[in-house]
């Protein structure tokens, strides 16, 4: 039986019926993985051991007729940034390499209480910095399409084992479009959620104000059924939301007729590739066929965003990454002095990468440049949340292009880290507003390659998002194509 070709509710499915014992489940991707992963480089580190255990025990309670978890028996990927008790997390990174926590994220424990199966951490860019997880520690991973090109970033690893059916879903975490834009390059549906609807406890920093943990997934019923086991309040996260999880999974299938969709013309211009323009408007189509109506907006301040955000998020990373000096749980680097021990610890652990965003914020930030830079760049953000309110005031929720191009090859960026950035055109806004956004596919280009599609929804709105992203899906087969 091929496995990974199963989506996540029909391994549940199976699993609840006992056709399939968990062992036989995590077994079978554990063996794939094996196989797949040398040339793919989507896990950094595989949980052979613990996961075969955890899948025998499962087995056992089922045998003795004991209730057990709705997630029962099924693997789930996590992206290397997310904490996990006993396993090693990295973020990425040299600096922590050696650090094995000891205690897992909430979004983690969440998924072990409903009893799924953590088989692996999957590899990303360092601290979530960057585009592509061409990772200059621990290598590129490759785009399970064409194993020329990059996966997307940061949450590359968990897309690309999703996509190679090295898993059945994962975890990820998105600070400027990094679930969405892997899961526009490997054809997948990436939810990034509302800020504050998934704890970020555990979630290894890059910028706070900016990230959250979400689902990538084949499809918008699986993405449903991972929101509805993560999401929700925790005491642990001071700026987890006090707000009641939504039965994602009952609403997919209500229908559409009448939904307002914005479409915001400017997104269909300049820097647009061609293929992805027809494609959306195709998917357009699709969704006035369902009964939606779409209706032209305007964010006029859209395109400041990319420009706000890279002064934000190197300014917090700047900050956030203070911490990793050398004198608690970090790598330390050889040295004769306390300054020099700083010093050759972050010069020898740290990426270019990482190294120039810390420069940017701290320059950001410094005496006499912190009006010039971060006050204004927290002024456009302001704005830019403002247009997505008003937007979304007329219309239920905004459809757009997730990514101007697709899959790159491998190596196209190291150069020129100013088009991996403007890369986040479209993505980056949705979370300085701090709203919902969600990518599926919705088309291939000339080389077989996917196309992303992005709606973006009001706050705390992701069962609209999940809701039009299903209807859609049962309209279409994007979502059900494999790579070769």
């Amino acid at each position: 039986m091929d496995l990974s070709s199963f989506s996540a509710h029909q391994l549940i499915d199976l699993l609840d019926r006992q056709e399939l014992s968990a062992a036989d489940c995590v077994g079978y991707f554990l063996a794939r993985t094996d196989d797949q992963n040398p040339e793919l480089n989507a896990f950094l580190t595989v949980a052979h051991e613990s996961a075969m255990d955890q899948a025998r025990s499962i087995d056992q309670r089922r045998q003795r007729g004991e209730t057990v978890g709705r997630m029962a028996g099924l693997p789930v990927a996590v992206k290397d940034g997310i904490c996990t008790e006993g396993i090693r997390t990295t973020a990425g990174s040299r600096m922590l390499e050696e650090f094995v926590p000891f205690y897992n994220a909430t979004a983690v424990q969440r998924l072990l209480e409903a009893d799924a199966i953590l088989i692996g951490k999957t590899m990303m860019d360092e601290f979530g910095m960057g585009s592509s997880t061409e990772n200059p520690h621990f290598g590129n991973t490759r785009n399970p399409w064409d194993p020329q090109r990059v996966a997307g970033g940061s949450s590359g690893g968990s897309a690309a084992a999703v996509a190679g059916g090295l898993a059945p879903l994962a975890l990820g975490s998105d600070t400027g479009g990094s679930i969405r834009q892997p899961a526009a390059f490997c054809g997948l549906t990436g939810l990034k959620p509302t800020y504050g609807r998934v704890s970020r406890y555990g979630l290894i920093a890059y910028a706070s104000s900016l990230e959250q943990i979400g689902p990538i997934t084949r499809s918008a019923q699986d993405a449903a059924l991972l929101m509805e086991i993560c999401a929700g309040h925790d005491p642990s996260d001071s700026t987890s939301a006090q707000r009641a999880v939504d039965d994602y999974t009952h609403q997919l299938d209500s229908d559409i007729q009448g939904l307002r969709i914005g479409v915001c013309r400017d997104h269909f211009g300049t820097g647009l590739d061609s293929e992805i323009g027809v494609a959306l408007q195709e998917a357009l189509n699709v969704l006035q066929s369902l009964g939606a109506k779409l209706v032209d907006i305007e964010l006029p301040h859209a395109s400041h965003a990319v420009a706000a955000y890279y002064v934000i998020a190197p300014c917090e990373a700047s900050a956030n990454l203070a911490r990793f000096d050398g004198v608690r749980y970090t790598r330390r680097a050889e040295s004769s002095s306390l300054d020099q021990m700083y010093s050759r610890t972050r010069s020898e652990f740290f990426g270019q990468e990482v190294k120039r965003r810390i420069l940017l914020g701290t320059f950001a930030l410094s005496s006499g440049y912190y009006d010039q830079y971060y006050r204004k760049a927290s002024q456009i953000r302001r704005l830019v949340k403002h247009d997505f309110d008003t937007a979304l005031a007329e219309v239920d929720l905004l459809v757009g292009p997730t990514t101007p191009g697709t899959a790159l090859p491998i190596g196209q960026w190291e150069d020129d880290p100013l088009s991996m950035y403007l890369a986040d055109v479209y993505t980056v806004s949705a979370n300085l507003a701090g709203i919902p956004a969600l990518s599926i596919p919705c088309g291939t280009d000339a080389n077989g390659l996917p196309i992303g599609m992005q709606l973006q929804g009001r706050p705390f709105a992701e069962s609209t998002l999940l809701q039009v992203a299903h209807q859609y899906q049962q309209q279409t087969d994007f979502h059900t194509r494999r790579p070769d």
